[in-house]
């Protein structure tokens, strides 16, 4: 098992996709996937397929098909194997799969692994004495108050993070380099579910009216303590005050959650009046209407916004009434915008306007657009065409038009394909580990020369695009990819 096959496939989606193999196991092919774990050393499909056996209490099954990778060494699937053994009783097996050697620049990512394979083995002080020498590093410590809630060692715990949070008070005072930041907000965190709420307040409150860190995520934190509490007064003063940025989410909350909506939509629209930057705000008052229920209304608020072609908040109006299967009145907000608008968007609002006739049952009407338009790149309309297709009811065409593309669709096809009960073709179709990594690297290569090229002046190619499409939807602005 080849660890760095292993850190690509994860690090690029890379080998039997994410998707592809969730569609595999929702049909009922976990003997295909448990083969190809094993017989491409594909992570995902090992992953998969030992979830799903782990729900069905099939622990032993669920070991053997990640034994080859946990036995690598490689963290994550030491991480799972060992969770697995810990399913089967197997408590020795799993701390000596997870116990770190004492070697390599992943020493603290190790014991971290380690530190939780022993608390799930009940061995919890065993687990802190593992993460004591690496605390230093902010996301070791992070780990150990997470992995220690609920354990009965908050004192411990409180001693080990207070200890280091005084030192970057010292830090602070000193005029040093902060590098301790986040124990500020976690011993806030361990205070309060030891139930001195009161302290965790007073302490961190003091921490950030000083200034003494200058994270974000320090300010943020002490907004949602008091969101949590209710101490919605002391929320108003952050936000009416140096740290609205990190206040005024919580408070819309805990004024909702208090039953004051009203409130909290009154206060939003009085500082998108006066504030410089409205665009966060009015993301807020339109996230607060819609669960209030009131779509219209939401629309409205952010509207302003929509032909700011940097901030505005039509794509999240447009994703928002798709979501209340409100495609036609989605549809309308793009045809509505400007020429000017429509020229800076030539590409965004096209690709929507298809993706959304195509959840409204218009996949004809999309298709005859997309082959109407001249502009397109061949790529982008064979995938789009392809989606519309199979949101159409037809697999076949679709499969059949990918095939012929000369692209890399592999995922796109493998998908449909299974949809179509052809499974083994559906992983034929996929490259192996080794194919899918050769093919990225040439990828690669060609960028970076047609980049040299264009710095020495020749700019006649166009750049090839190198990257892998997003595993998921929702990471990519396009709707359609």
């Amino acid at each position: 098992m080849n660890v760095e096959d292993l850190e690509w496939q994860a690090d690029s989606y890379g080998g039997v996709n994410l998707r592809v193999v969730d569609s595999l196991l929702e049909r009922g092919h976990l003997e295909l996937v448990v083969q190809a774990a094993g017989e491409r050393e594909d992570w995902f499909c090992a992953r998969g397929a030992a979830r799903v056996l782990q729900a069905a209490g099939e622990f032993g099954r669920a070991w053997e098909v990640m034994r080859p990778f946990a036995e690598s060494g490689w963290l994550p699937a030491v991480s799972v194997g060992a969770g697995i053994l810990l399913q089967c009783g197997r408590v020795d097996e799993a701390l000596a799969l997870a116990r770190p050697d004492g070697e390599g620049r992943e020493q603290g990512e190790a014991c971290k692994v380690y530190a939780g394979v022993l608390v799930g083995a009940g061995q919890v002080g065993a687990a802190i004495d593992a993460l004591v020498p690496h605390l230093r590093d902010e996301r070791l410590l992070s780990s150990l108050v997470e992995m220690t809630e609920g354990q009965g060692q908050d004192e411990r715990v409180l001693d080990l993070v207070t200890s280091l949070a005084d030192e970057a008070r010292r830090m602070y005072a000193e005029g040093g380099r902060e590098s301790l930041g986040r124990a500020l907000d976690l011993q806030a965190d361990v205070l309060e579910r030891s139930g001195r709420v009161d302290e965790a307040i007073a302490v961190l409150g003091a921490d950030v009216a000083a200034r003494r860190s200058s994270a974000e995520i320090v300010r943020a934190s002490y907004a949602r303590l008091l969101a949590r509490h209710g101490r919605i007064e002391g929320l108003r003063q952050m936000a009416l005050g140096d740290h609205e940025y990190a206040a005024f989410r919580p408070l819309v909350t805990a004024l909702e959650e208090a039953g004051r909506p009203e409130e909290a939509e009154t206060l939003l629209r009085e500082y998108i009046t006066t504030t410089n930057c409205p665009g966060n705000y009015m993301g807020l008052l339109m996230e607060l209407l819609v669960r209030q229920d009131r779509l219209e209304d939401a629309v409205e608020a952010v509207r302003p916004t929509f032909e700011d072609r940097w901030d505005g908040l039509l794509q999240a109006a447009v994703l928002v009434l798709a979501e209340h299967g409100r495609h036609a009145q989605a549809l309308q907000l793009l045809e509505e915008r400007s020429p000017e608008f429509l020229e800076e968007g030539a590409h965004w609002v096209p690709s929507n306007r298809w993706w959304l006739m195509g959840e409204s049952g218009r996949c004809g009407e999309a298709i005859a657009e997309i082959e109407a338009a001249p502009d397109l790149e061949p790529d982008e309309r064979d995938t789009t065409i392809a989606w519309l297709l199979a949101q159409d009811g037809r697999l076949d065409d679709a499969i059949d038009l990918l095939r012929s593309c000369s692209g890399d669709h592999a995922t796109q096809l493998a998908e449909l394909l299974v949809r179509r009960g052809r499974p083994l073709e559906a992983l034929a179709v996929i490259p192996s580990v080794a194919s899918g990594r050769e093919a990225e690297n040439r990828r690669r290569e060609k960028s970076r020369r047609r980049g040299a090229w264009s710095d020495t002046g020749d700019n006649s190619g166009r750049a090839e695009e190198s990257g892998r499409q997003e595993d998921h939807r929702g990471c990519t602005d396009d709707p359609l990819f």
